[in-house]
């Protein structure tokens, strides 16, 4: 029997959402499978989106990043055609969550974005995660967008630090 490629590329995305406790970026999703030669940008766009109308899976925006979530109704349509995932594709997607999952998660737990507020500064909205719980959300209001976007991007990189800083300063 043959199988659409559109058919197995979603089934690949959701195998990936399936194995990890953490929503997964687009860009993470893609990285792995254009790297792998399954697909092209176009229509890995499509499988995304089909698979978010078909409400298999959730997608949720943030400044530039757009997180995937598996849905149940993923899940369930995941156990049933699974076994249409060559058993090779799925040992390439098990090595590179193996190799890459602390570095993943870590992209995902760190959230930085900001917005005008009603009184006319910005606010930088900075939150950190761990697994579910959210270990620290901290807002800072700025005076102008150049500062709250560099807030934010500083936040990807010192987050630890600043949340070490914090927790031995108020324990």
């Amino acid at each position: 029997m043959t199988q659409d490629p559109l058919t197995l590329y979603k089934l690949i995305v959701l195998y990936m959402l399936n194995r990890v406790t953490f929503p997964l970026t687009k860009a993470q999703v893609g990285d792995f499978i254009l790297e792998k030669g399954y697909t092209n940008f176009l229509t890995l766009q499509q499988v995304f989106a089909e698979l978010t109308d078909a409400d298999m899976v959730t997608a949720r925006s943030n400044r530039n990043r757009t997180h995937l979530t598996i849905t149940e109704e993923g899940r369930t349509t995941l156990s049933y055609f699974e076994n249409r995932i060559s058993d090779q594709i799925k040992a390439e997607i098990d090595t590179f969550f193996a190799s890459n999952e602390l570095k993943l998660r870590n992209e995902v737990s760190i959230l930085a974005d900001y917005y005008k507020s009603v009184s006319g500064e910005y606010e930088a909205h900075l939150i950190a995660k761990e697994k579910d719980v959210t270990m620290v959300e901290i807002t800072l209001s700025v005076p102008d967008e150049d500062t709250a976007s560099a807030i934010c991007a500083n936040w990807q990189k010192k987050n630890r630090d600043i949340y070490q800083y914090l927790t031995g300063q108020l324990f």
